[in-house]
């Protein structure tokens, strides 16, 4: 004895398309969880006070929601990409600088600055969030 069933199935792909491009819908939500997860570890692992300008935001396009984690601190990218040595001087012709060394206040008319290592840590806030 047979039985020969048949059952028709009909996706509508567009139906299936706004529906992952919703906001609100499955898509929309990973991704906001996943946004999330890179932002606290960007802030985690972001060196001095540069972690409290890490900031996140969600827009959507014809494609689907697109999360971007951005820092807006202004010495972002010098700790990114790093520095080569070079020289730091006043701002204003005639001023000098003033910092603090081992608790005693310096000035001077320039320092040499050795450079920096790259800080990949926005980078390695990605892979540690995903």
């Amino acid at each position: 004895m047979s039985f020969n069933v048949s059952t028709s199935f009909r996706l509508d792909q567009s139906r299936v398309a706004r529906l992952l491009r919703l906001p609100g819908g499955a898509v929309d939500r990973s991704l906001r969880r996943r946004v999330e997860r890179v932002q606290a570890a960007a802030q985690r692992l972001a060196p001095g006070s540069m972690g409290n300008g890490i900031r996140t935001s969600l827009r959507y396009t014809h494609d689907g929601p697109i999360g971007t984690i951005t820092s807006t601190h202004p010495a972002t990218i010098y700790v990114v990409n790093g520095t080569r040595p070079h020289r730091i001087q006043p701002k204003r012709r005639g001023g000098v600088l003033r910092f603090e060394i081992g608790g005693r206040v310096v000035y001077a008319r320039y320092v040499n600055h050795p450079g920096t290592r790259p800080n990949g840590f926005l980078i390695e806030a990605l892979r540690a969030a995903t």
